[in-house]
């Protein structure tokens, strides 16, 4: 999956997850997902401040399949595997595991985080896995973006010149 070998580390299939927060012992995990196509400033805000809310910082990602599905034909700009290395290369993220399925419900039944994190385009009754990680005794934080930073106006802008 990696392409460059030293960020292999903390590149996790959902197997190798478990291990791994087992091997961790116990710290304060913090879990969020997206498809991080085009890495842009308001991305790295909002995992810097995710980051910040725990001890360990688990990422699910999108695979390309599940984006098409979400997002339609012309995505991913940026493949599975350049996105799966770019976020192991932030210095925030400790962790980041591919996901298929249309929701990231599965991987967070696994991670069992202690803090749930989405952005402030949600409600927290409209995010998956909130039920389940505040019956694990877990919270669901909902982070605000940086104003003007978005994947769709980056790419509004290469079309538009």
């Amino acid at each position: 999956m990696s392409l460059i070998p030293s960020l292999s580390i903390k590149i996790y299939t959902a197997d190798s997850i478990a291990a791994q927060l087992k091997e961790w012992g116990d710290p304060k995990v913090v879990f969020t997902n997206g498809c991080f196509d085009i890495l842009h400033l308001g991305h790295i805000d909002y995992l810097q401040r995710s980051a910040q809310l725990g001890d360990k910082l688990v990422v699910g990602l999108n695979t390309d399949a599940s984006i098409k599905k979400l997002k339609g034909k012309n995505r991913p700009i940026q493949d599975q595997n350049s996105r799966l290395n770019i976020l192991a290369a932030l210095n925030c993220v400790d962790a980041v595991v591919l996901f298929n399925e249309d929701t990231p419900l599965e991987l967070i039944k696994v991670v069992k985080p202690n803090i749930l994190v989405k952005g402030a385009d949600y409600q927290i009754n409209q995010i998956v896995g909130a039920k389940e990680v505040k019956e694990n005794g877990g919270e669901v934080k909902i982070i605000s973006f940086l104003e003007g930073y978005s994947t769709s106006n980056i790419i509004n802008k290469i079309k538009n010149g």
